[in-house]
């Protein structure tokens, strides 16, 4: 090493000789370093497109996409039946509930927590064997983190062990602490088993338990998520863009689900109710019955008419928001999509593109004809209730910051490029240039990232008033703009469903990265703009629900684009025919899980019924890949080569040993 090289890093080094103060401290460091290079590749788990379905995701993630049931059965075969096999993994994925049913019909409870103590710690060492001792340690509750130490590290097969791992157990069983470890070490097993999880996009909407499952993931370690357009709505109705807010409401009396809204986040619609039943008390307002998937399904007569009266009040204010904002941001091109101004009131009619249709109503109470998109004294008031309640729901922000923190527009993991739609693209595939602020206009990796900053401006009060407020409206254009790489379509036919019986209005063409995403030249152009390299280098997304039974194959462009949006949403499952696509990717390669629909949680426990998963093998390395192979294996081998200059500095006397205090 160069003289001249170690005086330009002294002050590097200086710091990292604070953490490493002797030669022996630095050479055990790499030493470290150098073993965990040749550890197994952690399992990286991927899923899209959750949309609220809270049993269906956490049934996933305890089991793994059937990673766990995998093991089992790798690890005990035919030493035990199937059904025995199926009430071990039930209990992994549920061990307090489990246990209470055990408990109810097992007669000799001690023989039994004998024999599932031991299944239990062979599962753990499994999966906790490509990890360090260190890694395996922080994720060991403390209570128990001695015990599991020494029952994974020590084995019954070893005669001079056997009795000393056995009377562990026995101790454990005659203290009465059984229920608390079998508790501890199925959670552990959970959270060895994924090293990393992947969300893309979608947590919200549809589906009744969005917050239950924000509540989960704020209490998991490393996750994270590429917003979807239904966060982005969401997260734009925290920073107070009324638009969005309207659209938050009004998808959830679409799909007849309140329970995020009020039990999650305890917005208040009472107002919104009593306005709506005043101002629609005579209108029966058809098209917004709500579609009866799910809970909706239990839905009352009442019930059903005053949620219909609340879905069409909320989105005619919806309407009206988005107009005002559309004209007030000419250079978005949407004021195209101000409908309102093209209707012919006295005739049910609209005229769109030059041409007239018929409308399905003309109910419009609160609509002036010569200014129809300025909101009533009435859905004035309305809204400031509205807002207020969304502002000041402690937990919503709580969870958007959560998204914040762990959330981004687009990631790079391991030679994969993650968001959740599009790269918006032109006819010929080339990267499309989008204006997100007057002025400035970006293609690619840089409009993506642009695109974050801009979102994280909205939440900073500390920002230009201007800026910020430009921001807070964009959260609208990220949901509904054509060249939105959340939507990428020709526009949000909303308005046409609701309002107009000519099917063909409701067309929304799709942008071309939909059309040519099959396209292998197009998808290496698009990684490589990214500076994503690598033999094996794939674009994995989600937002477009994958038509299994009509054929189509979520792996495209040659095995270069990986979409897992399969549909977890139950109003997908007719389309689809299937409940969800999650990708696995473990130290020997890719494999696409397919669901069928997930029948309950009570039935999990209760008969160990169990997602039926089908497993598609995606891409698989002629080797297992070691850490040395993934981003954390840079990383490490880059502290190496720091600790290496360290080492020189210390042997040739630029820096000083010094012990530890």
């Amino acid at each position: 090493m160069k003289h001249y090289e170690i005086e330009k890093d002294m002050r590097y080094l200086e710091l990292l000789a604070q953490s490493f103060p002797t030669i022996a401290d630095a050479s055990t460091e790499i030493i470290n370093l150098q073993a965990i290079l040749n550890l197994p590749k952690g399992t990286e788990h991927f899923l899209a497109d959750i949309h609220g379905e809270y049993e269906a995701f956490i049934h996933v993630l305890k089991n793994a996409s059937g990673n766990i049931k995998r093991k089992v059965n790798d690890l005990f075969g035919n030493t035990l039946r199937e059904t025995e096999k199926r009430e071990l993994c039930t209990l992994i994925y549920y061990p307090e509930q489990k246990l209470e049913l055990v408990k109810q019909n097992e007669e000799d409870i001690d023989d039994w927590y004998h024999i599932t103590l031991h299944q239990l710690v062979a599962v753990c060492r499994d999966v906790s064997s490509k990890y360090t001792r260190s890694k395996v340690r922080k994720n060991l509750p403390s209570d128990f983190s001695y015990i599991i130490q020494e029952l994974l590290h020590e084995r019954t097969e070893d005669r001079d062990k056997t009795a000393y791992v056995n009377v562990i157990v026995d101790t454990i069983i005659s203290t009465g602490r059984a229920d608390d470890f079998i508790i501890a070490i199925a959670n552990v097993i959970q959270h060895l088993v994924i090293d990393q999880l992947h969300i893309l996009g979608d947590i919200y909407d549809r589906g009744p338990g969005a917050h239950i499952i924000m509540d989960y993931l704020r209490h998991r370690q490393n996750w994270d998520i590429q917003w979807g357009n239904h966060d982005i709505l969401w997260m734009g109705a925290a920073a107070g863009n009324n638009a969005c807010i309207c659209n938050v409401i009004r998808l959830s009396l679409r799909y007849a689900n309140l329970a995020t809204l009020e039990e999650g986040y305890g917005i208040n619609l009472v107002p919104l109710a009593t306005f709506a039943m005043e101002t629609y008390k005579n209108d029966p307002c058809e098209e917004f019955i709500p579609k009866i998937t799910g809970e909706g399904s239990h839905l009352d007569e009442r019930t059903c008419r005053l949620t219909a009266q609340m879905h069409k009040a909320i989105s005619i204010l919806q309407f009206k928001l988005e107009n005002q904002i559309f004209e007030s941001h000419p250079d978005w091109d949407m004021t195209s999509r101000c409908l309102f101004n093209h209707i012919d009131y006295k005739n049910g009619t609209i005229n769109i593109d030059g041409k007239e249709y018929e409308m399905t109503s003309c109910n419009f109470p609160t609509i002036n004809e010569k200014d129809p998109n300025a909101l009533t004294d009435e859905e004035k008031l309305l809204m400031r209730k509205l807002h207020h309640s969304f502002m000041v729901s402690e937990k919503l922000h709580k969870h958007m910051r959560a998204m914040l923190q762990h959330g981004c527009m687009y990631a790079i993991y391991n030679n994969n490029l993650l968001f959740h739609a599009s790269i918006p693209l032109n006819e010929d595939g080339s990267l499309k240039t989008v204006e997100i602020f007057p002025g400035r206009k970006y293609a690619g990796r840089k409009l993506l990232h642009n695109i974050d900053m801009l979102i994280r401006t909205a939440f900073q009060n500390d920002s230009d008033p201007d800026e910020r407020q430009y921001a807070i409206d964009y959260f609208l254009y990220l949901w509904c703009g054509k060249d939105s790489p959340l939507f990428d379509k020709s526009k949000m036919a909303t308005f046409e469903r609701y309002f107009i019986k000519d099917k063909e209005t409701w067309h929304e063409e799709k942008g071309n990265y939909f059309k040519l995403r099959d396209n292998e030249e197009v998808i290496d152009r698009i990684l490589d703009s990214f500076g994503v390299e690598g033999l094996n280098r794939h674009i994995i997304n989600g937002h477009v629900p994958v038509r299994a039974t009509s054929g189509e194959n979520p792996v495209k462009a040659n095995g270069k684009l990986m979409v897992i949006d399969g549909g977890f949403s139950k109003a997908y499952h007719n389309e689809t025919g299937i409940a969800g696509y999650t990708l696995v990717y473990h130290s020997r390669g890719f494999q696409l899980v397919q669901h069928e629909p997930f029948t309950s949680t009570e039935d999990a426990i209760r008969t160990g019924t169990d997602i039926k998963s089908t497993t598609q093998i995606v891409e698989m390395s002629n080797r297992r890949m070691l850490v040395a192979d993934t981003d954390k294996g840079r990383e490490l081998r880059q502290q190496i080569a720091d600790l290496e200059e360290l080492l020189y500095a210390f042997r040739h006397g630029y820096i000083k040993e010094s012990e530890r205090k």
